[in-house]
């Protein structure tokens, strides 16, 4: 017969390899919890780059051949309020404000690319010095913009669009701050906010488009205006959804529940799904025609 103490050696021994186990599948858990996040903001990055890379090409194309060939009038093919012959303030606001956002939109592709902020520190500083100037500039002719002409929609969107430029300013602001103080992984906190923000215009072009090809039409707003519920709340999504989701994971890579890295991983897949989504349409739709 087996003695208690045997009994209880056996018990104990038991515990020990059940507590292992635990162990070694919560480490696990953890793991492969990590690896996922880190791959689904791998996998929004590439997909952000790609389109917006496409949208830089559109952006030279389009208004920087116009521009070139002496016909900037024809950006009144996809600007309401755009060129405006005679006006020779407000077509030179309106320039700056196209030339900035190139600037921008190029200069941020740049600094999302790890090579060269590990391998070439200087560029990057300088890109991001440059990218700074540039998205203040822009915000300021965006808001001269949207205050003194008539570029469509209507006080809600105006309310977004100046809300946008305000946080751009103050986040390229809180980003520059604290690369002077050499906080780095802080800095890189903000110039993240400020890339989603700055890319609001980007991002409202790719959610329209993804609505429409959802719906197959325009539903919630009307296309001759350009006002309506959804014009409405999309003006306000396109830089608090994303500067939510960024919130998120940065919870998720500082939380230790897997639980939560993974459902922040799950939903920013599905975000960046509904973005590819919206990207190829409003490639196909939007830019491809005008790049010809």
């Amino acid at each position: 017969m087996n003695s208690p103490a045997a009994l209880a050696i056996a018990a104990d021994a038991g515990n020990s390899v059940a507590a292992a186990r635990t162990g070694i599948d919560s480490r696990r858990r953890e793991r492969i919890a990590s690896w996922t996040l880190r791959a689904s903001a791998t996998f929004w990055a590439v997909m952000a780059m790609l389109g917006q890379f496409v949208f830089v090409i559109y952006v030279a194309l389009f208004y920087g051949r116009a521009a070139a060939q002496g016909h900037p009038e024809l950006w009144n093919k996809v600007l309401q309020g755009g060129y405006v012959s005679g006006h020779t303030m407000s077509n030179a606001v309106l320039a700056a404000h196209l030339l900035f956002a190139f600037v921008v939109t190029a200069g941020g592709l740049l600094q999302l690319v790890p090579a060269i902020r590990n391998r070439w520190p200087r560029i990057h500083r300088w890109n991001g010095r440059v990218y700074l100037f540039a998205a203040v500039s822009a915000s300021v002719a965006g808001l001269i913009m949207i205050w003194t002409r008539d570029t469509g929609g209507d006080l809600s969107q105006h309310l977004a669009i100046s809300l946008s430029a305000l946080l751009i300013i103050a986040f390229a602001g809180l980003a520059l701050r604290h690369a002077r103080a050499r906080q780095f992984d802080i800095h890189r906190r903000w110039a993240l906010r400020l890339f989603l923000v700055v890319s609001g215009g980007w991002f409202f072009r790719v959610g329209l488009m993804f609505w429409i090809v959802l719906n197959r039409g325009p539903v919630g707003f009307d296309p001759k205006t350009f006002t309506g519920p959804f014009i409405t709340f999309l003006a306000f999504a396109e830089y608090v959804i994303p500067l939510a989701m960024a919130e998120l994971y940065f919870r998720a890579q500082r939380s230790g529940d897997w639980r939560g890295r993974l459902a922040t991983a799950a939903g920013l897949t599905v975000l960046t799904l509904v973005m590819s989504t919206g990207i190829a349409a409003a490639t196909a739709i939007m830019w491809l025609p005008h790049m010809r």
